[in-house]
């Protein structure tokens, strides 16, 4: 099948061609009109790669948490209708057994459903935190690193792709080694770490902040010196990556233009930080887990805690980042794309498996309209949901 009549987004450029696909995969991409075959018109729509969403607890009223093969599925297919085509699901901070049940799931999961994203592996957050920076985590569970634990829980669950750790925790800087070595990436998030903490921990392992401003520190007064934390470490440090939740809730729209600025498309990605209420406007959810979560409001298209204190996770899909990104923060679309499929998959070690357009890799396919409205998804080569309302996803 041949793609036509559309802009290619891809390496941060956009470029009108057709788009070749054969077999799973993609084929050649040609100029307009170039490429033989029978085709699928695409009206002048955008077609990038699927998008990428490296943090995500759930979706659709079904939460990972829940471990239950109905809820990685409902998850999984509510966010593949808004253009994500792979995904890292999230853990919370949890017993051992609770987690333990997570990643049994994940096993009897990871080969996905034909109507859901791809699972790339798992991301732990927690429970090695900062309680002072929990936000939404229960602090209940949060503890020290163990290295029996988190050996274990590595050994069960081979496909932890990332981990989030506060690394001022007495041990941190030894997990950061140990995950490193074993090919997950140690995050740097829920934590209070200041500028030169974060800097030594970059030399234990740690490459990548997780949703930066939301539960990381920033400058401080101390006996009248100011010190600088994580926020601060995430433009300076040049190896350091960041993620940012695009919602346009967690982020007013100039921390939003202000990080896509000056850290740049190549060192950030956009993640959901989704959970189970993903998808829906209004009433009340559970975060987390069905039987052990705890209650959130949705309102003002986010996720809060019942006293309104804190956000509890956000109710965006990838388009909306995407979205917000273009509109709230000045990036181009090529620009907003590269940050939500090729900068991610980079920084989960995956660029040679997924996250660009390009010839000979998966036909993980999205096709939007200007404003961001998903019009059909495909992954390996099979159209998976197509827009019947004349909008989209």
């Amino acid at each position: 099948m041949v793609i036509r009549n559309v802009r290619v987004v891809s390496r941060g450029l956009e470029i009108p061609g057709d788009v070749a696909v054969e077999d799973g995969r993609i084929a050649a991409i040609g100029s307009p009109g170039s490429l033989p075959g029978p085709g699928l018109d695409g009206e002048g729509l955008y077609l990038s790669h699927g998008f990428i969403d490296s943090h995500v607890h759930g979706g659709g009223g079904h939460d990972f948490m829940d471990a239950t093969r109905e809820a990685w599925h409902g998850a999984s297919a509510l966010h593949l209708r808004h253009g994500t085509t792979a995904m890292v699901p999230t853990t919370l901070a949890a017993g051992r057994d609770q987690l333990l049940a997570v990643f049994a799931a994940y096993r009897a999961c990871r080969s996905g459903f034909p109507d859901g994203a791809k699972f790339l592996g798992i991301h732990v957050e927690g429970p090695y935190l900062a309680p002072e920076q929990c936000g939404a985590q229960d602090p209940a569970f949060i503890r020290d690193p163990d290295p029996e634990e988190y050996e274990a829980l590595m050994e069960a669950c081979p496909d932890i792709l990332r981990w989030t750790i506060a690394p001022e925790r007495p041990g941190a800087w030894r997990m950061g080694e140990w995950i490193s070595r074993r090919g997950a990436v140690p995050c740097i998030g829920h934590s209070s770490a200041a500028y030169e903490q974060v800097r030594e921990a970059m030399l234990h392992g740690y490459r990548h902040v997780t949703h930066l401003y939301s539960a990381t520190s920033t400058i401080v007064r101390r006996m009248g010196f100011r010190h600088a934390g994580i926020v601060e470490s995430a433009y300076l440090l040049e190896g350091l990556t960041s993620e940012i939740i695009a919602d346009g809730c967690h982020l007013p729209a100039c921390l939003l233009e202000m990080a896509y600025r000056f850290i740049g498309p190549d060192r950030l990605c956009l993640v959901t930080d989704a959970m189970r209420a993903a998808g829906q406007t209004g009433g009340e959810s559970i975060l987390g887990g069905l039987e052990s979560g705890q209650r959130v409001i949705l309102e003002d298209g986010v996720a809060k805690l019942p006293d309104r204190t804190a956000f509890a996770g956000s109710i965006c899909t990838a388009d909306r980042l995407v979205r917000n990104m273009v509109r709230l923060a000045g990036a181009s679309v090529a620009d907003a794309v590269k940050m939500a499929t090729e900068t991610p998959a980079r920084i989960l070690g995956l660029s040679d498996r997924t996250g660009l357009l390009a010839q000979g890799r998966a036909a993980d396919l999205v096709m939007f309209d200007e404003d961001i409205h998903i019009k059909l998804v495909m992954t390996d080569g099979v159209i998976r949901w197509r827009a019947h309302d004349g909008k989209g996803g």
